[in-house]
């Protein structure tokens, strides 16, 4: 009997220690329910994730300015850019990396 004992005790610390590494790991991680938050980085500057080309983007007066000029072509009524679907905002994404800025100076 006391030998069953030890290879249950084995068995939970075992278990444990390869268990941990992925607890800590989902724990760190914040949660966005599938959708792309808003992001602050070092200049305080709202950033967005763009995942379809896995780069970010500032979003300002000139993005919003960019974001509604889409939402007026597609004929669709002004939503904030977080609160819409992903695959909402991946459409404006491909729109906008083939409609970038004109006055940059470039």
């Amino acid at each position: 009997m006391h030998h069953r004992y030890r290879y249950l005790f084995g068995f939970f610390v075992l278990t444990a220690a390869l268990a941990a590494p992925t607890a800590i790991r989902a724990a760190a991680k914040p949660q966005d329910n599938g959708r792309q938050a808003e992001r602050q980085d070092d200049k305080d500057q709202n950033r967005v994730y763009d995942r379809s080309h896995k780069d970010y983007h500032n979003w300002d007066a000139n993005e919003d300015r960019s974001y509604r000029q889409y939402l007026g072509d597609k004929h669709k009524e002004y939503r904030p850019f977080t609160e819409t679907k992903p695959k909402e905002q991946t459409a404006y994404w491909n729109w906008r990396h083939g409609h970038p800025d004109q006055d940059n100076g470039h």
